[in-house]
């Protein structure tokens, strides 16, 4: 396997590691919202930001490895 074709995979496996760390974050901010009745986002905004993290490393991987490997003269 060539190094860029590991190094898209690892990528998309990231960004399913991050996607997956982040939807249960999402519920357990809305979860806090509810039962404290503060009006506190950063919680599940965050972790909305981390599921587009996660949705562009996999749907990007490829250009996130031209960028990783820019300088590597193949």
């Amino acid at each position: 396997m060539q190094p860029k074709q590991m190094a898209n995979v690892l990528v998309k496996i990231l960004g399913l590691s991050v996607l997956v760390f982040s939807i249960p974050e999402i519920f357990r901010g809305m979860l806090s919202l509810v039962r404290a009745g503060r009006v506190s986002l950063v919680d599940p905004v965050a972790a909305v930001i981390f599921v587009a993290i996660g949705i562009y490393l996999i749907v990007k991987s490829r250009r996130v490895v031209e960028l990783l490997f820019k300088n590597d003269g193949e």
